[in-house]
């Protein structure tokens, strides 16, 4: 399944300046249009344009501001998981300390190892990397479970760790469909960004039909427009940009219980 837009090949700083850059273009060539066709025909009166003008800016505020909400939305489900995710393996850990010998320790070693793996990066590979070593880890927990569930199949406090432990495992997946594919549909952005282009174009044709205009409300108005379209783009970027969902939740946690040294479970437990 793809999970990388069209747009997600430009940094966000690199984004802000290419839309603030085309807009401008946009806006020039509509005001020469409008100012060509006003020479062109003098007598014609100004007509419904200005009206135009005026819905198509509210249906660009209304199609913002319910894009705004649905990148908004997914960053905070994002953040939550997160803490969610901390709680649940924090919780699986210490359930892990009822268990008889030497399934507890294994369980604890394997899940201090897991840990520092649900620390989101930058680097998708390196992402992908950590998604499958966290799946190898979780069969391996799940292994142990199943084998301690056949000894003592009527253990209540067994059934508790089986409980956070399928818990964890739900929420990796759940992290995971939130992070990479719980994104604003790219279908939505795009029309937003053909829509404010067509938008200014209107603009700047309106006024070339009146001779009128303003560069400096022109300049203001797409350089906050293009802030806001930056930062929704920016709320939908779950791996890079400004706003990134802190990670530390899972650091603290990694912190609580400690790091495994390089290798050990590669010598002490395979």
């Amino acid at each position: 399944m793809r999970f990388q837009q069209l747009i997600d090949s430009l940094p966000i700083v690199g984004f802000f300046v290419a839309f603030t850059i085309v807009a401008l273009i946009t806006a020039e060539v509509g005001y020469r249009l409008g100012r060509w066709w006003q020479e062109r025909t003098p007598d014609e009166k100004d007509g419904p344009t200005t009206m135009i003008v005026g819905s198509l800016l509210a249906l660009m505020a209304f199609l913002l501001a319910i894009t705004m909400g649905m990148a908004s939305d997914r960053f905070d489900t994002r953040r939550k998981l997160v803490l969610a995710e901390a709680n649940s393996v924090g919780t699986t850990y210490l359930r892990a300390g009822y268990l008889p010998e030497p399934a507890s320790s294994k369980i604890k070693d394997l899940i201090r190892d897991y840990v520092p793996l649900r620390i989101v990066t930058n680097d998708l590979a390196d992402l992908r990397v950590r998604m499958a070593h966290s799946v190898e880890i979780q069969a391996k927990l799940w292994s142990i479970a199943e084998g301690l569930a056949r000894a003592t199949p009527d253990s209540d406090v067994l059934a508790l760790f089986i409980d956070s432990l399928n818990e964890t495992i739900d929420l990796h997946e759940t992290r995971v469909i939130a992070g990479l594919y719980g994104r604003v549909p790219e279908t939505i952005l795009i029309l937003l960004l053909l829509g404010s282009m067509l938008t200014l174009g209107m603009l700047g044709y309106s006024g070339g039909l009146t001779l009128r205009r303003s560069p400096l409300t022109a300049a203001v108005l797409i350089i906050v427009l293009g802030a806001v379209i930056t930062l929704v783009v920016d709320l939908d970027r779950p791996r890079e940009g400004f706003l990134e969902v802190s990670q530390q939740p899972i650091i603290d946690l990694q912190e609580q219980i400690g790091a495994l040294p390089p290798g050990h479970l590669r010598d002490g437990l395979n």
